[in-house]
């Protein structure tokens, strides 16, 4: 789980305009469970008040990959 409040504060002091979040499934299964979606759409908001562009979400799962974006889910 990631905590916003510490993406939020360093994409603030490093003056960044956009993001993009990697991270991986040990599991081998790159489908983003509920809690993903959640966190993806709660980070898309909070980075949005401060005019910080969620550009994608990448989940990393052996040699597959989910894309949010490519996905159509930002």
């Amino acid at each position: 789980m990631v905590d916003i409040k510490i993406v939020i504060k360093n994409a603030l002091e490093k003056l960044a305009s956009s993001l993009i979040l990697v991270h991986n499934h040990p599991s081998g299964n790159a489908k983003p469970g509920e809690n993903d979606k959640v966190q993806t759409r709660l980070l898309k908001e909070a980075a949005a008040l401060f005019d910080i562009s969620l550009l994608d979400h990448l989940i990393i799962a052996g040699d597959e990959y989910f894309s949010f974006a490519d996905d159509g889910l930002i």
